[in-house]
């Protein structure tokens, strides 16, 4: 019976070829040793396999659609290599564990990459954090100016977002290494195999308990989906930044060319488009996470054909997370900081409010009220375009009169170093944070 375009799994499964046949090599090997097909056999079946992946990797290999996938395009080439003893291979699992067991093995892999590549953007925003100790920027709230912070301690944000991420991506790979061959079908196999053997042959750290649970687990992309779109979700909300900060309404940072593109017709443009796109890529992310809960929510057990539809989100997931945090370590690492723009900007602005109330209420103002007179004296300063340091005496007098001379000892360096507890943006704090930070990427 022909097999119809609309259950083929070729076109993308195929992408599985190197875990598929690590699969089966290691399964003959056991098979052999447990005396359940010949030495013999086993090695024809080896090397016939190590052929084909040759023919693959250099573009030789004869794939067929009508075999519908993968595993069955290997089988049938094994068969035109070796002849009698390819149907030996089969013997003691079933397509049902031996696609479980290509996943995990490329999920493991994915997660390796993904952790790599969160650390080396660790790396760069420590970097930036590292360079700019000192840098003034306005931290914001509502997305309105709120308090002065160091850049530093912004970047630094962001890096134990990623830590968060790079954890989630450890913790979930415990999980993905798990050895499902051996499973069969759904019951398990009538055959005396070594699934412990098959474990350590293809660095399994355990095997899996329940054969009917296995069969039909699909937990672990799951778990790995919902870590990449939580980090996708970080790098978006650094990618809005950067595009506001990269503005000239902001003018806080310059990207390097490379990260940047022209208009069609407006040739002073400099658009920040990898980061534009990187927030749209989020969503895709998301996407294939909704798409695979809703594929297992009503799923009886085990084996079922809509867990065909497992892998393309899978695959696309894992190239666009791969792919954005490569740009965004170099799009990171060259960008150019405008310090005195960042400092105007913290100047220019109110951004000292709270510290003048809490200047007030340490001359025995209560806070309400210190907050109250803030409020006016912020509505009047503004209403004449005139920041706090222009401000006179008398002018703060009209709202309290505790102020002294001293209120102009409150500058935006004083905000900063008055925050001088653990976690807080104060030099001192934020150097501490930098060396913890140093210790979790050594960690691994």
């Amino acid at each position: 019976m022909p097999t119809d375009p609309y259950t083929t799994s070729l076109h993308y499964d195929r992408r599985l070829y190197k875990q598929d046949i690590a699969g089966s090599i290691a399964h003959a090997r056991m098979l052999a040793r447990q005396g359940i097909i010949s030495p013999q056999d086993a090695e024809a079946i080896i090397h016939g396999l190590e052929d084909i992946q040759d023919e693959i990797e250099d573009g030789l290999f004869p794939w067929k659609p009508e075999l519908e996938d993968l595993h069955m395009n290997i089988e049938a080439r094994l068969y035109e290599k070796i002849g009698e003893a390819a149907g030996r291979l089969h013997t003691a699992r079933s397509r049902n564990d031996q696609v479980n067991v290509d996943v995990r093995l490329y999920t493991k892999e994915a997660i390796a990459g993904a952790i790599q590549r969160i650390r080396r953007l660790q790396e760069a925003l420590l970097k930036v954090a590292q360079d700019n100790l000192e840098t003034i920027v306005p931290g914001y709230t509502h997305m309105q100016r709120a308090q002065p912070v160091l850049l530093s301690h912004h970047y630094l944000a962001y890096f134990h977002m990623l830590q968060r991420d790079r954890e989630r991506f450890q913790e979930c790979l415990r999980r993905v290494d798990v050895l499902p061959l051996g499973s069969g079908a759904l019951a398990g196999v009538p055959y005396p195999i070594d699934r412990k053997f098959v474990a350590a042959e293809l660095g399994f750290s355990r095997i899996s308990d329940n054969s009917m649970d296995t069969v039909a687990d699909r937990d672990f992309i799951a778990e790995y989906l919902a870590n990449a779109a939580l980090c996708m979700a970080h790098l978006s909300r650094l990618a809005e930044e950067i595009v506001l900060w990269s503005s000239a309404e902001f003018d806080f940072l310059s990207l390097d060319d490379k990260y940047v593109t022209g208009s069609s017709i407006m040739p002073q443009k400099r658009n920040p488009d990898f980061a534009e796109l990187a927030r749209g890529k989020t969503g895709r992310v998301y996407g294939h996470l909704i798409g695979l809960l809703t594929v297992l929510k009503g799923l009886p057990l085990t084996y079922n054909r809509d867990l065909q539809e497992d892998k393309e989100g899978l695959f696309d997931t894992v190239d666009t997370l791969h792919a954005t945090l490569d740009v965004f370590a170099g799009m990171i690492a060259t960008a150019q900081f405008n310090k005195e723009r960042m400092r105007q900007a913290a100047e220019e602005s109110y951004v000292l409010a709270t510290d003048l109330a809490d200047y007030l209420v340490a001359r025995g103002v209560p806070f309400r009220e210190a907050h109250a007179f803030m409020a006016r004296l912020v509505a009047y300063a503004s209403t004449r375009r005139k920041p706090f340091r222009d401000l006179t005496l008398a002018e703060y007098h009209r709202f309290s009169s505790k102020f002294g001379q001293d209120v102009y000892q409150v500058t935006v360096e004083a905000s900063v170093a008055a925050r001088d507890v653990p976690g807080g943006t104060a030099l001192p704090q934020v150097k501490k944070q930098l060396e913890q930070a140093q210790a979790l990427l050594q960690q691994g």
